[in-house]
């Protein structure tokens, strides 16, 4: 039984901009130091470039535009991300603080498979979802 399977495509579409919403947040935080970040990383390191990643994937995939290629980038570097900074702490996420990347890993990864869906730039400017 699915009570709310009438508004599954639209909900899919909302979530997908909450997500990528809060992938900005992230992004924002590390480039401008703004959100409660105590000062802005340089644009030229590793840190830097991550937060510039996510300024980019997070507003593509929160206005959903290009959501299967940007969210499977996205997905990209949250993996990286893990491996790289949570990875050496310990295997475990919950151990190590890598929770979030595991999850925003494999919701961008989910995303990429479905599109940008109804509410989304995609379907405004070329009809596709």
């Amino acid at each position: 039984m699915k009570p709310l399977g009438f508004a599954s495509e639209y909900v899919y579409s909302v979530s997908r901009a909450v997500v990528g919403f809060l992938f900005l947040a992230h992004g924002l935080q590390k480039s401008f130091g703004v959100l409660g970040a105590e000062q802005a990383v340089t644009l030229s390191s590793q840190p830097g470039v991550a937060g510039l990643i996510e300024l980019f994937t997070g507003t593509l995939v929160m206005l959903g535009f290009y959501t299967p290629v940007v969210a499977f980038l996205a997905s990209g570097h949250m993996a990286a991300a893990y491996f790289l900074a949570h990875g050496p702490r310990g295997f475990w996420p919950i151990m190590n603080g890598g929770e979030l990347a595991v999850l925003y890993c494999f919701v961008f990864l989910y995303f990429s498979t479905r599109g940008s869906g109804p509410l989304s730039l995609d379907r405004i400017l070329r009809g596709r979802s």
